[in-house]
């Protein structure tokens, strides 16, 4: 039945301050990669690129925090316990969606096609994550803060990919 969907993602269910929050967390490892991308990038196009998309991280960033201080009085009460919320953070998303960029293993690369490649597959594994959690949760306006950065991580997976064709 849904044993399987139990035992990769155990019955978090969130409400929106928690779909906020994971799409933050999110967010902010983007800002983090394309940051440094940016700054290691030798080709102005994908330098500007990586910018961009840094640029656009932090718009997203802005604009949830923006709705989680709206939310925050309103929905109080209506919130996963933070420790679970922290846990999902922690267990399904730091580090594995977008690379730790702290020189660890896999956080740095040393071309700029290397780096699209690794831009690409952060955006796919982002897209693979919000699918997930989008077939699991009911609450429509949970559904909704997913969606909307489902369709940014798409917009940001064409830019990457179209500029990567460049390099081949």
């Amino acid at each position: 039945m849904k044993e399987q969907d139990a035992d990769e993602n155990p019955a978090i269910r969130f409400y929106c301050i928690d779909a906020i929050l994971v799409s933050l967390s999110i967010e902010k490892q983007g800002l983090k990669f394309y940051e440094k991308a940016a700054k290691k990038s030798q080709d102005p196009k994908v330098r500007k690129m990586f910018q961009y998309l840094a640029d656009e991280e932090k718009e997203h960033i802005q604009t949830l925090q923006e709705k989680a201080q709206f939310l925050q009085p309103v929905l109080h009460k209506k919130v996963t316990s933070r420790r679970q919320v922290e846990n999902f953070i922690a267990e399904k998303l730091k580090g594995k969606v977008f690379p730790e960029m702290k020189g660890g293993k896999g956080a740095d690369f040393s071309s700029d096609a290397e780096a699209l490649d690794l831009g690409i597959r952060s955006e796919q594994k982002s897209i693979q994550m919000l699918n997930e959690l989008l077939l699991q949760e009911k609450k429509l306006e949970v559904r909704a803060i997913f969606m909307h950065l489902l369709v940014e991580e798409k917009k940001h997976l064409a830019c990457l990919e179209e500029l990567r064709k460049s390099f081949s």
